[in-house]
Formats: C-alpha cells, structure tokens, sequence
C-alpha cells in the first residue's frame, strides 16, 4: 500500500466527506419540531387534506407551513427531504396519514397555526413512533421465540 497526504491524494482521487449517518425517524421528528419552535410565528395549514385523492394530496403545498420550514433546513435535505409537500414530507417522516393530517390539516387548526403547536403535534407523532417501534420489537421477540422453540421440537 503507497501512502499519499490528502493533498496528493486528491490528484488521483475524488475526496469527498462522509456522508452523514442516517436519522432515525424519531429524530427526523425532533428536528422538524426544533426547527417549527426557532421559526416561530404563524404558518399556513393545508386545506382539506382528509379530502383530496391521494394523487392531490401528495402534491398539496403552501408557502410558509410547516412542511417549508422542514424543507429550508439543509440537514433535513441532506437526509433525503425531497421538497415541501404533503407527500413528500409523509415519506420523509414516515407519517401515516392520519398523523399528517393532525399535524398540517386547516380543519385542526384554521388557516393558520403556531409553530409552536406544530412542533408539539410533532413531538407527539416522534413519541408515538417510538412506542410503536418498541411495541412491534416486544411482540416479535416472543413470535420469535415461539417459532424456535417449535422447529427445535420438530427436530428432535
């Protein structure tokens, strides 16, 4: 193996920095809401999203929402947040669709609402994942357990 500084290095070889680790999806959550309580001030909700098809709701945007504020933050970019909408913030943040609804819809909220209680509904759906992922990883460890035991048994 030849050894080179960085700088001869960076004559035969593209350098470029780490990528950074990938967020968890609780704390692509916590940034959003860290991000909604620095921005503070009111936003815009979204109109009717429990009734737009889905192909719409996807594409549904307001400037100055909760979901603009998200996209202008370069960390939330570089983890993969494609843009501003509806649908691209629900498969960023792995929302269900109730969840976005809670969170951006005018009907929770009127046409406008305050950073600061959409980064508490924020914080309340990163919570929720959270329990949700401990929940499935309780339930599969004794299925596991479960299967074990019976191949070992067929086995014997």
């Amino acid at each position: 193996m030849r050894y080179r500084t960085l700088e001869q290095a960076k004559e035969v070889a593209a350098i470029r920095p780490a990528a950074a680790p990938r967020m968890s999806k609780r704390e692509r959550l916590e940034r959003w809401a860290e991000l909604l309580e620095q921005h503070g001030g009111a936003l815009r909700s979204l109109y009717e999203t429990e009734f737009a098809p889905w192909h719409r709701r996807r594409t549904m945007r307001e400037d100055n929402s909760p979901l603009s504020v998200a996209h202008a933050d370069p960390v939330l970019r570089g983890q993969g947040l494609a843009g501003d909408t509806y649908g691209d913030a629900a498969d960023f943040f792995g929302l269900t669709h109730g969840e976005a609804h809670h969170i951006l819809c005018y009907c929770h909220c009127g046409h406008s609402i305050s950073a600061e209680l959409v980064a508490t509904r924020v914080r309340h759906a990163a919570v929720h994942a959270q329990t949700r992922t401990a929940a499935l990883s309780l339930w599969l460890v004794p299925a596991g357990a479960v299967v074990a035991a019976t191949v070992a048994a067929l086995l014997s």
